[in-house]
């Protein structure tokens, strides 16, 4: 029997916490040589990954996306973020529908982007592989916004890289066989156990045939990194100072031979906020450690009134490039992803 979800997190987080006072040093993000960058998220962070592979297309090989919309959904609107992309607002103000991100008008914005050379060429997309799920309970961005970011994608990319997971009674969260909350739960830190291992699903859907992921405790090295370097004041632009990468032992040294994965968090789901929950516990390390998988997780914050729940910058609350690749954020992690692979910027 599954321990009641409260009891369970409260355990976590006073392990989680005890580990964290031991302290951890900042050092900068090192050099590294790995491949095959992909790219996933809940959430803001499904959108940040959505975008993030769709700007920088030529640079990536798949996503894995768990409760977000199409490229550039918001079009930079705070309101139709809130109540056409999500239900943030509450039922009484959400607006969503069958179709309502208006799809055709999403692609020929992308279209325009990729022809004023804003983002990578659309072309690039058609090798993506991309993992989708929606839960069946999910009350924030409900299935009907991930139906139109099926349809998005199935402009760009052949239906048989496309798999879209929507048979799970789970709510907005990401999906886990072992830890969180109860499936249809809605809560901190918004990971569930639904008997659906998430991250590995993406991750073989993404790469192909893995080995099975390793069991127990994760063996490699988490490291906290300075996320300033990236993106000078990060906090005045929706970043933490700081952000995580974890290096499996078989990936230590330069990485030469290994894949990167970034996984971005969703809103309420930093390390601040969650005692490094998603960074630990959201299920990507074990298939790390056994298939020599790099995960760079980098780390949102709140930026006042505009984005008091530490969301990524999906909607325009600091830029209004956010979906392109000048957008502040998404160079500051493209920057990230090339110091960690082969030929990036040393």
């Amino acid at each position: 029997m599954k321990s009641p979800a409260p009891i369970r997190y409260a355990f976590i987080l006073a392990t989680l916490a005890a580990a964290a006072s031991a302290g951890a040093r900042v050092v900068p993000l090192p050099a590294m040589k790995t491949g095959q960058l992909s790219v996933s998220g809940l959430s803001s962070g499904a959108y940040m990954a959505v975008q993030f592979g769709v700007a920088y297309s030529a640079s990536v090989v798949g996503a894995g996306i768990i409760a977000g919309g199409p490229y550039s959904c918001s079009r930079g609107n705070l309101s139709r973020a809130m109540m056409v992309c999500s239900c943030t607002t509450g039922t009484p103000w959400c607006a969503v529908s069958p179709g309502g991100t208006n799809v055709p008008a999403l692609v020929r914005l992308t279209g325009t982007h990729a022809e004023r050379g804003r983002i990578d060429a659309t072309s690039h997309l058609a090798r993506h592989r991309v993992w989708l799920f929606s839960g069946l309970l999910d009350s924030v961005v409900p299935m009907a916004v991930m139906n139109d970011l099926e349809a998005y994608y199935r402009h760009f990319i052949p239906p048989e890289n496309i798999s879209y997971r929507k048979d799970v009674r789970a709510e907005h969260a990401m999906p886990s066989d072992s830890f969180g909350n109860h499936c249809d739960h809605l809560g901190a830190p918004y990971i569930s156990d639904c008997d659906v291992d998430g991250a590995g699903e993406l991750l073989r859907w993404i790469y192909g045939p893995l080995a099975p992921k390793a069991s127990g405790p994760a063996t490699g090295r988490f490291v906290e990194f300075d996320q300033a370097e990236f993106l000078p004041k990060p906090t005045e632009h929706g970043m933490a100072p700081t952000g995580w990468l974890y290096i499996p032992p078989a990936c230590e040294g330069d990485g030469t031979g290994c894949k990167l994965h970034v996984a971005f968090h969703g809103c309420k789901q930093t390390s601040a906020l969650v005692k490094e929950a998603w960074v630990r516990h959201a299920g990507y390390n074990g298939w790390a450690d056994a298939n020599r998988i790099v995960v760079l997780y980098p780390q949102a914050a709140p930026l006042g009134y505009k984005n008091p729940n530490s969301c990524w910058d999906w909607f325009n609350y600091d830029d209004p490039d956010f979906a392109v690749k000048s957008g502040r954020q998404m160079r500051a992690v493209k920057r990230m992803t090339e110091r960690l692979t082969v030929g990036g910027n040393r």
